[in-house]
Protein backbone atom coordinates (compact mmCIF):
# COMPACT_ATOMS: atom_id res chain seq x y z
CA UNK A 1 0.00 0.00 0.00
CA UNK A 2 2.83 2.37 0.86
CA UNK A 3 4.52 1.69 -2.50
CA UNK A 4 1.27 2.44 -4.36
CA UNK A 5 0.92 5.68 -2.42
CA UNK A 6 4.44 6.78 -3.30
CA UNK A 7 3.87 5.92 -6.98
CA UNK A 8 0.61 7.87 -7.02
CA UNK A 9 2.28 10.92 -5.45
CA UNK A 10 5.17 10.73 -7.92
CA UNK A 11 2.82 10.60 -10.90
CA UNK A 12 0.82 13.52 -9.52
CA UNK A 13 4.01 15.54 -9.11
CA UNK A 14 5.10 14.82 -12.67
CA UNK A 15 1.71 15.82 -14.03
CA UNK A 16 1.87 19.08 -12.09
CA UNK A 17 5.32 19.78 -13.53
CA UNK A 18 4.49 19.45 -17.22
CA UNK A 19 2.13 20.89 -19.86
CA UNK A 20 -0.24 17.97 -20.11
CA UNK A 21 -3.60 19.43 -20.99
CA UNK A 22 -4.68 20.52 -24.45
CA UNK A 23 -2.14 22.71 -26.20
CA UNK A 24 -1.68 24.88 -29.25
CA UNK A 25 -1.45 21.96 -31.59
CA UNK A 26 -0.19 20.53 -34.86
CA UNK A 27 -2.56 17.60 -34.61
CA UNK A 28 -1.90 16.82 -30.96
CA UNK A 29 1.79 17.77 -30.95
CA UNK A 30 2.52 21.24 -29.60
CA UNK A 31 3.39 23.83 -32.23
CA UNK A 32 6.49 24.78 -30.22
CA UNK A 33 8.36 23.99 -27.02
CA UNK A 34 9.74 26.91 -25.03
CA UNK A 35 8.27 30.40 -24.90
CA UNK A 36 10.78 31.89 -27.36
CA UNK A 37 9.94 29.17 -29.89
CA UNK A 38 6.22 29.79 -29.30
CA UNK A 39 6.70 33.45 -30.20
CA UNK A 40 8.32 32.37 -33.49
CA UNK A 41 5.60 29.97 -34.63
CA UNK A 42 7.52 27.01 -33.18
CA UNK A 43 10.59 27.47 -35.44
CA UNK A 44 13.58 26.39 -33.34
CA UNK A 45 15.41 23.46 -34.95
CA UNK A 46 18.43 25.52 -36.11
CA UNK A 47 18.72 28.00 -33.22
CA UNK A 48 19.89 27.68 -29.62
CA UNK A 49 17.93 30.24 -27.62
CA UNK A 50 16.46 28.18 -24.78
CA UNK A 51 17.02 24.85 -23.05
CA UNK A 52 14.29 22.76 -24.71
CA UNK A 53 16.65 20.45 -26.59
CA UNK A 54 14.94 17.29 -25.33
CA UNK A 55 11.74 18.39 -27.06
CA UNK A 56 13.21 20.07 -30.15
CA UNK A 57 16.86 19.40 -31.04
CA UNK A 58 19.38 18.03 -28.53
CA UNK A 59 22.11 18.71 -31.08
CA UNK A 60 21.66 22.48 -30.65
CA UNK A 61 22.27 22.61 -26.93
CA UNK A 62 26.10 22.67 -27.00
CA UNK A 63 25.72 26.17 -28.50
CA UNK A 64 23.75 27.35 -25.44
CA UNK A 65 25.21 28.42 -22.10
CA UNK A 66 24.21 27.53 -18.55
CA UNK A 67 20.58 28.45 -17.93
CA UNK A 68 17.25 27.26 -16.63
CA UNK A 69 13.78 28.32 -17.69
CA UNK A 70 10.45 28.14 -15.88
CA UNK A 71 7.23 29.25 -17.51
CA UNK A 72 3.45 29.21 -17.35
CA UNK A 73 0.91 29.61 -20.15
CA UNK A 74 -2.85 30.10 -20.28
CA UNK A 75 -4.31 28.07 -23.13
CA UNK A 76 -7.92 28.28 -24.31
CA UNK A 77 -9.30 25.96 -27.02
CA UNK A 78 -12.90 26.44 -28.18
CA UNK A 79 -14.28 23.15 -29.60
CA UNK A 80 -17.73 22.31 -30.91
CA UNK A 81 -19.58 19.61 -32.85
CA UNK A 82 -22.93 19.46 -34.59
CA UNK A 83 -25.08 17.04 -36.61
CA UNK A 84 -27.74 17.95 -39.18
CA UNK A 85 -29.87 16.25 -41.82
CA UNK A 86 -30.94 13.17 -39.83
CA UNK A 87 -34.64 13.88 -40.45
CA UNK A 88 -36.89 11.18 -38.94
CA UNK A 89 -33.90 9.52 -37.26
CA UNK A 90 -34.04 12.47 -34.83
CA UNK A 91 -30.33 12.58 -33.93
CA UNK A 92 -29.55 16.18 -34.91
CA UNK A 93 -27.85 18.27 -32.25
CA UNK A 94 -24.96 20.55 -31.39
CA UNK A 95 -22.64 20.88 -28.41
CA UNK A 96 -19.61 22.85 -27.22
CA UNK A 97 -16.84 21.44 -25.05
CA UNK A 98 -16.97 22.83 -21.53
CA UNK A 99 -13.21 22.64 -20.88
CA UNK A 100 -11.80 25.93 -22.18
CA UNK A 101 -9.15 27.15 -19.75
CA UNK A 102 -5.88 25.39 -19.01
CA UNK A 103 -2.72 26.54 -17.23
CA UNK A 104 0.39 24.87 -18.55
CA UNK A 105 3.76 24.93 -16.77
CA UNK A 106 7.05 24.28 -18.55
CA UNK A 107 10.60 23.64 -17.37
CA UNK A 108 14.06 23.04 -18.86
CA UNK A 109 17.71 23.38 -17.82
CA UNK A 110 20.99 23.34 -19.77
CA UNK A 111 24.45 22.94 -18.24
CA UNK A 112 27.79 23.28 -20.05
CA UNK A 113 29.75 20.36 -18.67
CA UNK A 114 32.73 21.57 -20.72
CA UNK A 115 33.09 23.99 -23.65
CA UNK A 116 32.12 21.34 -26.23
CA UNK A 117 29.60 19.32 -24.18
CA UNK A 118 26.22 20.31 -22.71
CA UNK A 119 23.94 18.26 -20.48
CA UNK A 120 20.35 19.04 -19.60
CA UNK A 121 16.80 17.92 -19.09
CA UNK A 122 13.48 18.92 -20.64
CA UNK A 123 10.03 18.17 -19.22
CA UNK A 124 7.26 18.62 -21.76
CA UNK A 125 3.96 17.20 -22.93
CA UNK A 126 1.51 16.78 -25.78
CA UNK A 127 -2.26 17.14 -25.72
CA UNK A 128 -5.19 18.66 -27.52
CA UNK A 129 -7.38 15.55 -27.61
CA UNK A 130 -9.36 16.24 -24.46
CA UNK A 131 -13.02 17.21 -24.74
CA UNK A 132 -15.88 17.56 -22.28
CA UNK A 133 -19.35 17.73 -23.84
CA UNK A 134 -22.57 17.82 -21.85
CA UNK A 135 -25.11 15.10 -22.64
CA UNK A 136 -28.82 15.34 -23.31
CA UNK A 137 -28.85 16.68 -26.89
CA UNK A 138 -30.65 13.67 -28.43
CA UNK A 139 -34.14 12.66 -27.21
CA UNK A 140 -35.33 9.13 -26.49
CA UNK A 141 -37.61 9.29 -29.55
CA UNK A 142 -34.68 8.89 -31.94
CA UNK A 143 -32.52 6.31 -33.69
CA UNK A 144 -30.26 6.30 -30.60
CA UNK A 145 -32.84 4.14 -28.85
CA UNK A 146 -32.01 1.25 -31.21
CA UNK A 147 -28.46 1.33 -29.87
CA UNK A 148 -29.19 1.79 -26.20
CA UNK A 149 -32.60 0.11 -25.67
CA UNK A 150 -33.09 2.35 -22.67
CA UNK A 151 -34.62 5.80 -22.23
CA UNK A 152 -32.62 8.93 -23.14
CA UNK A 153 -31.88 11.68 -23.51
CA UNK A 154 -28.51 10.81 -25.06
CA UNK A 155 -25.29 12.60 -25.89
CA UNK A 156 -24.25 13.35 -29.49
CA UNK A 157 -22.84 9.81 -29.94
CA UNK A 158 -25.94 8.16 -28.46
CA UNK A 159 -24.30 7.44 -25.12
CA UNK A 160 -25.33 8.33 -21.59
CA UNK A 161 -24.57 11.59 -19.77
CA UNK A 162 -21.44 13.58 -20.68
CA UNK A 163 -19.23 12.70 -23.64
CA UNK A 164 -15.49 13.23 -23.87
CA UNK A 165 -11.95 11.93 -23.96
CA UNK A 166 -8.95 12.99 -21.90
CA UNK A 167 -5.50 12.01 -23.22
CA UNK A 168 -2.39 13.45 -21.60
CA UNK A 169 1.22 12.71 -22.47
CA UNK A 170 4.24 13.59 -20.31
CA UNK A 171 7.80 13.28 -21.61
CA UNK A 172 10.93 13.57 -19.50
CA UNK A 173 13.97 13.91 -21.75
CA UNK A 174 17.48 14.20 -20.33
CA UNK A 175 19.97 15.02 -23.09
CA UNK A 176 23.64 15.27 -24.00
CA UNK A 177 24.98 17.50 -26.77
CA UNK A 178 28.51 17.31 -28.19
CA UNK A 179 30.22 19.80 -30.51
CA UNK A 180 32.45 17.22 -32.21
CA UNK A 181 34.13 19.89 -34.35
CA UNK A 182 33.82 23.62 -33.99
CA UNK A 183 30.44 24.72 -35.29
CA UNK A 184 28.96 21.22 -35.67
CA UNK A 185 27.13 19.44 -32.88
CA UNK A 186 25.12 16.26 -32.36
CA UNK A 187 22.89 15.30 -29.47
CA UNK A 188 20.77 12.51 -28.06
CA UNK A 189 17.82 12.58 -25.67
CA UNK A 190 16.23 9.40 -24.32
CA UNK A 191 12.51 10.06 -23.82
CA UNK A 192 10.64 8.54 -20.89
CA UNK A 193 6.94 8.79 -21.69
CA UNK A 194 3.86 8.53 -19.49
CA UNK A 195 0.25 8.64 -20.70
CA UNK A 196 -2.99 9.07 -18.78
CA UNK A 197 -6.33 8.42 -20.46
CA UNK A 198 -10.06 8.44 -19.78
CA UNK A 199 -13.11 7.98 -22.02
CA UNK A 200 -16.72 8.77 -21.10
CA UNK A 201 -20.09 8.58 -22.84
CA UNK A 202 -19.40 5.97 -25.56
CA UNK A 203 -21.96 3.40 -24.34
CA UNK A 204 -23.56 3.05 -27.80
CA UNK A 205 -20.38 1.31 -29.02
CA UNK A 206 -19.84 -0.77 -25.89
CA UNK A 207 -21.49 -3.99 -27.07
CA UNK A 208 -20.47 -7.39 -28.53
CA UNK A 209 -21.45 -6.30 -32.03
CA UNK A 210 -18.93 -3.44 -32.20
CA UNK A 211 -16.17 -4.27 -29.69
CA UNK A 212 -13.83 -7.23 -29.14
CA UNK A 213 -14.07 -6.65 -25.40
CA UNK A 214 -17.43 -5.15 -24.38
CA UNK A 215 -17.26 -3.62 -20.93
CA UNK A 216 -13.79 -2.19 -21.67
CA UNK A 217 -14.82 0.65 -23.96
CA UNK A 218 -15.97 3.58 -21.87
CA UNK A 219 -16.40 5.04 -18.37
CA UNK A 220 -13.58 3.01 -16.80
CA UNK A 221 -11.87 5.97 -15.13
CA UNK A 222 -8.24 6.87 -15.77
CA UNK A 223 -5.71 4.34 -17.00
CA UNK A 224 -1.92 4.68 -17.30
CA UNK A 225 0.62 3.76 -19.96
CA UNK A 226 4.45 3.90 -20.10
CA UNK A 227 7.11 3.78 -22.81
CA UNK A 228 10.65 4.78 -23.82
CA UNK A 229 11.90 6.40 -27.03
CA UNK A 230 14.72 8.60 -28.25
CA UNK A 231 15.31 11.91 -30.03
CA UNK A 232 18.54 12.58 -31.93
CA UNK A 233 19.60 15.83 -33.53
CA UNK A 234 22.26 17.83 -35.35
CA UNK A 235 23.00 21.55 -35.65
CA UNK A 236 25.62 23.13 -37.85
CA UNK A 237 26.81 26.73 -37.71
CA UNK A 238 27.86 27.03 -41.36
CA UNK A 239 28.80 30.70 -41.12
CA UNK A 240 28.29 33.48 -38.61
CA UNK A 241 24.98 34.19 -40.36
CA UNK A 242 23.66 30.75 -41.41
CA UNK A 243 22.84 27.64 -39.36
CA UNK A 244 21.06 24.40 -40.17
CA UNK A 245 19.41 21.79 -37.98
CA UNK A 246 17.71 18.40 -38.10
CA UNK A 247 16.15 16.10 -35.51
CA UNK A 248 14.31 12.79 -35.44
CA UNK A 249 12.13 11.39 -32.67
CA UNK A 250 11.41 7.66 -32.74
CA UNK A 251 8.02 6.06 -32.37
CA UNK A 252 7.39 5.32 -28.70
CA UNK A 253 5.76 1.93 -28.23
CA UNK A 254 3.59 2.39 -25.15
CA UNK A 255 2.18 -0.24 -22.84
CA UNK A 256 -1.53 -0.84 -23.43
CA UNK A 257 -4.47 0.83 -21.73
CA UNK A 258 -5.84 -2.39 -20.24
CA UNK A 259 -8.97 -0.69 -18.94
CA UNK A 260 -9.80 0.29 -22.54
CA UNK A 261 -8.76 -2.85 -24.41
CA UNK A 262 -12.19 -2.93 -26.05
CA UNK A 263 -11.79 0.61 -27.43
CA UNK A 264 -8.38 1.15 -28.97
CA UNK A 265 -6.81 -1.04 -31.66
CA UNK A 266 -4.47 -3.86 -30.62
CA UNK A 267 -6.32 -4.34 -27.31
CA UNK A 268 -5.81 -0.85 -25.94
CA UNK A 269 -2.62 0.23 -27.70
CA UNK A 270 -1.87 3.92 -28.07
CA UNK A 271 1.69 4.49 -29.31
CA UNK A 272 3.27 7.93 -29.72
CA UNK A 273 4.10 8.64 -33.39
CA UNK A 274 7.56 9.38 -34.76
CA UNK A 275 8.44 12.70 -36.38
CA UNK A 276 11.36 14.48 -37.98
CA UNK A 277 12.20 18.16 -38.43
CA UNK A 278 14.70 20.00 -40.63
CA UNK A 279 15.29 23.71 -40.92
CA UNK A 280 17.63 26.65 -41.18
CA UNK A 281 18.16 30.04 -39.60
CA UNK A 282 19.64 33.20 -41.10
CA UNK A 283 20.97 36.32 -39.34
CA UNK A 284 21.12 39.00 -42.07
CA UNK A 285 22.31 41.48 -39.41
CA UNK A 286 23.23 41.28 -35.75
CA UNK A 287 19.70 42.40 -34.87
CA UNK A 288 17.59 40.19 -37.13
CA UNK A 289 16.99 36.42 -37.08
CA UNK A 290 14.82 34.46 -39.53
CA UNK A 291 14.10 30.76 -38.88
CA UNK A 292 12.23 28.21 -41.00
CA UNK A 293 11.34 24.63 -39.94
CA UNK A 294 9.67 21.78 -41.80
CA UNK A 295 8.24 18.91 -39.75
CA UNK A 296 6.68 15.60 -40.75
CA UNK A 297 4.50 13.81 -38.17
CA UNK A 298 3.79 10.12 -38.76
CA UNK A 299 0.40 9.54 -37.15
CA UNK A 300 0.21 6.25 -39.08
CA UNK A 301 2.71 4.86 -36.54
CA UNK A 302 -0.20 4.56 -34.10
CA UNK A 303 -3.06 2.33 -35.27
CA UNK A 304 -5.47 3.72 -32.70
CA UNK A 305 -4.91 7.19 -34.11
CA UNK A 306 -4.68 6.39 -37.83
CA UNK A 307 -6.96 3.41 -38.50
CA UNK A 308 -10.04 4.65 -40.39
CA UNK A 309 -13.17 5.06 -38.31
CA UNK A 310 -15.19 3.62 -41.19
CA UNK A 311 -13.75 0.20 -40.29
CA UNK A 312 -16.54 -0.03 -37.74
CA UNK A 313 -18.83 -0.85 -40.68
CA UNK A 314 -16.76 -3.93 -41.50
CA UNK A 315 -16.99 -5.02 -37.87
CA UNK A 316 -20.76 -4.70 -37.49
CA UNK A 317 -22.69 -8.00 -37.82
CA UNK A 318 -24.73 -8.61 -40.99
CA UNK A 319 -28.02 -7.87 -39.20
CA UNK A 320 -26.65 -4.34 -38.60
CA UNK A 321 -25.58 -4.00 -42.23
CA UNK A 322 -21.90 -4.89 -41.71
CA UNK A 323 -19.55 -7.69 -42.73
CA UNK A 324 -18.98 -9.19 -39.27
CA UNK A 325 -15.17 -9.05 -39.55
CA UNK A 326 -14.10 -9.04 -35.89
CA UNK A 327 -10.57 -7.84 -36.59
CA UNK A 328 -12.04 -4.43 -37.49
CA UNK A 329 -14.06 -4.07 -34.29
CA UNK A 330 -13.02 -1.65 -31.58
CA UNK A 331 -10.06 -3.22 -29.79
CA UNK A 332 -9.16 -5.48 -32.73
CA UNK A 333 -5.75 -5.51 -34.41
CA UNK A 334 -7.18 -3.38 -37.23
CA UNK A 335 -9.89 -1.83 -35.10
CA UNK A 336 -11.54 1.44 -35.96
CA UNK A 337 -9.60 4.54 -34.89
CA UNK A 338 -9.64 8.30 -35.49
CA UNK A 339 -8.41 8.05 -39.10
CA UNK A 340 -5.63 10.63 -38.68
CA UNK A 341 -3.23 10.97 -41.63
CA UNK A 342 0.48 11.85 -41.61
CA UNK A 343 0.89 15.62 -41.88
CA UNK A 344 3.41 18.24 -42.98
CA UNK A 345 4.04 21.28 -40.79
CA UNK A 346 5.77 24.52 -41.78
CA UNK A 347 7.01 27.02 -39.20
CA UNK A 348 8.32 30.52 -39.86
CA UNK A 349 9.73 32.81 -37.19
CA UNK A 350 11.26 36.29 -37.21
CA UNK A 351 13.14 37.92 -34.34
CA UNK A 352 14.33 41.52 -33.93
CA UNK A 353 16.66 42.57 -31.11
CA UNK A 354 15.92 46.26 -30.66
CA UNK A 355 18.57 46.78 -27.99
CA UNK A 356 20.27 44.99 -25.10
CA UNK A 357 16.99 44.88 -23.18
CA UNK A 358 14.16 44.33 -25.68
CA UNK A 359 13.74 41.57 -28.27
CA UNK A 360 10.56 41.09 -30.33
CA UNK A 361 9.28 38.05 -32.26
CA UNK A 362 6.55 37.02 -34.68
CA UNK A 363 5.71 33.72 -36.32
CA UNK A 364 3.39 31.67 -38.48
CA UNK A 365 2.70 27.94 -38.21
CA UNK A 366 0.83 26.02 -40.90
CA UNK A 367 0.00 22.34 -40.62
CA UNK A 368 -2.09 20.00 -42.72
CA UNK A 369 -5.35 18.86 -41.21
CA UNK A 370 -4.98 15.18 -40.19
CA UNK A 371 -8.75 14.52 -40.20
CA UNK A 372 -10.58 13.47 -43.37
CA UNK A 373 -14.27 14.20 -43.86
CA UNK A 374 -15.24 10.50 -43.64
CA UNK A 375 -13.75 10.29 -40.12
CA UNK A 376 -15.61 13.23 -38.59
CA UNK A 377 -17.93 11.19 -36.31
CA UNK A 378 -15.25 9.67 -34.08
CA UNK A 379 -13.31 12.95 -34.14
CA UNK A 380 -16.12 14.68 -32.32
CA UNK A 381 -14.07 13.28 -29.43
CA UNK A 382 -10.78 14.73 -30.73
CA UNK A 383 -11.33 17.65 -33.15
CA UNK A 384 -7.65 18.30 -33.97
CA UNK A 385 -8.46 20.34 -37.09
CA UNK A 386 -6.16 23.37 -36.65
CA UNK A 387 -4.19 24.48 -39.70
CA UNK A 388 -3.03 28.07 -39.13
CA UNK A 389 -1.50 29.68 -36.06
CA UNK A 390 -0.20 33.25 -35.70
CA UNK A 391 2.19 34.21 -32.92
CA UNK A 392 3.98 37.19 -31.40
CA UNK A 393 6.44 37.36 -28.53
CA UNK A 394 8.98 39.46 -26.69
CA UNK A 395 11.83 39.19 -24.18
CA UNK A 396 12.86 41.80 -21.63
CA UNK A 397 16.34 41.31 -20.20
CA UNK A 398 16.67 42.58 -16.63
CA UNK A 399 20.43 42.06 -16.55
CA UNK A 400 23.05 39.65 -17.91
CA UNK A 401 21.67 36.79 -15.81
CA UNK A 402 17.90 37.08 -15.99
CA UNK A 403 15.10 37.83 -18.43
CA UNK A 404 11.36 37.45 -18.93
CA UNK A 405 9.80 36.16 -22.14
CA UNK A 406 6.18 36.39 -23.24
CA UNK A 407 4.31 34.82 -26.16
CA UNK A 408 0.80 35.03 -27.60
CA UNK A 409 -0.80 32.68 -30.15
CA UNK A 410 -4.06 32.92 -32.05
CA UNK A 411 -5.37 30.06 -34.20
CA UNK A 412 -8.49 31.08 -36.15
CA UNK A 413 -11.45 28.75 -36.35
CA UNK A 414 -11.24 25.77 -38.68
CA UNK A 415 -13.80 23.04 -39.32
CA UNK A 416 -14.33 19.75 -41.13
CA UNK A 417 -17.71 18.45 -42.33
CA UNK A 418 -18.47 14.91 -43.44
CA UNK A 419 -21.05 12.18 -43.67
CA UNK A 420 -22.01 10.64 -40.34
CA UNK A 421 -21.10 7.06 -39.41
CA UNK A 422 -24.70 6.75 -38.26
CA UNK A 423 -25.72 6.69 -41.93
CA UNK A 424 -24.76 3.03 -41.88
CA UNK A 425 -26.84 2.44 -38.75
CA UNK A 426 -30.28 3.80 -39.51
CA UNK A 427 -29.75 7.50 -40.29
CA UNK A 428 -30.52 8.80 -43.81
CA UNK A 429 -27.68 9.63 -46.28
CA UNK A 430 -28.27 13.33 -45.69
CA UNK A 431 -26.92 13.06 -42.13
CA UNK A 432 -23.66 14.97 -41.72
CA UNK A 433 -21.49 16.29 -38.90
CA UNK A 434 -19.18 19.26 -38.41
CA UNK A 435 -16.33 19.60 -35.93
CA UNK A 436 -14.72 22.97 -35.27
CA UNK A 437 -11.99 24.51 -33.10
CA UNK A 438 -10.09 27.75 -32.50
CA UNK A 439 -7.35 28.48 -29.95
CA UNK A 440 -5.63 31.16 -27.89
CA UNK A 441 -2.43 30.98 -25.84
CA UNK A 442 -0.73 33.55 -23.61
CA UNK A 443 2.38 32.59 -21.69
CA UNK A 444 5.38 33.92 -19.79
CA UNK A 445 8.69 32.34 -18.86
CA UNK A 446 11.56 33.40 -16.61
CA UNK A 447 15.10 32.48 -17.62
CA UNK A 448 18.11 32.54 -15.30
CA UNK A 449 21.69 32.07 -16.45
CA UNK A 450 24.28 30.64 -14.06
Amino acid sequence: MRGDSVKTKLIAALIAAAPLAAQATDGYFANGYGMKANGMGGAAIAVAQEAFGGAVNPGAMSFLGNEWQLGLAWFSPDRSASRTGSGPAGIDGSVTSGSKNFFLPEFAVNWKYRPDVALGITVFGNGGMNTDYDGGQIPTQSACFSFRQQPGPYNLLCGDDSLGVDLMQLMIAPYASWQFVKGHSVGIAPIFAYQRFEMNGLQAFDNPGLSTSPGDVTNKGYDDSWGVGVRVGYMGQLTDAISIGAAYASKISMSNFDEYKGLYAEAGGFDIPSNFTVGFAVKPTSQWLIAVDYERIFYTDAKSVSNPSTSIGLCAPPQMGGAGLRNYCLGGDDGAGFGWQDIDVWKLGVQYMMNDQWTFRAGYNHSENPIRSEDVTFNILAPGVMTDQYTVGMTYRFDKQSEMTGAFMYAPSNSVTGSSLFVGFGAPPTTSETIEMKQYLLGFAYTRRF
